[in-house]
């Protein structure tokens, strides 16, 4: 069973950054794509970024220009830079590996953009 855990989150005033990480008990290699979701309160979780095992990226249209998302395959690592944050960033950051017929999932980390 692989478990995903991710650490980085925290309370930051706008305009600031964070990095988000998730480190996977096993080779995040064996998966066809990491990705960062995110859930706000009363909001459907939606896709922030993913990353792929040849390093294509994809960002949801609202971080694009602010959030990188990147990958360390020997630390079985995959972090998300958070740039120039907005209040409208704060949610509980989730890491996903995926798999054609499996997800795995992290159990998230808060972020909290104050204004």
């Amino acid at each position: 069973q692989v478990q995903l855990v991710e650490s980085g989150g925290g309370l930051v005033q706008a305009g600031g950054s964070l990095r988000l990480s998730c480190t996977s008990s096993g080779s995040i290699l064996s998966f066809n794509a990491m990705a960062w979701y995110r859930q706000a309160p009363g909001k459907q979780r939606e896709l922030v970024a993913s990353i792929n095992n040849g390093g294509h990226t994809n960002y949801a249209d609202s971080v694009k220009g602010r959030f990188t998302i990147s990958r360390d395959n020997a630390k079985n690592t995959v972090y998300l830079q958070m740039n120039s944050l907005k209040f409208e960033d704060t949610a509980n950051y989730y890491c996903a590996a995926h798999l054609r017929l499996m997800d795995y999932w992290g159990k998230g980390t808060l972020v909290t953009v104050s204004s």
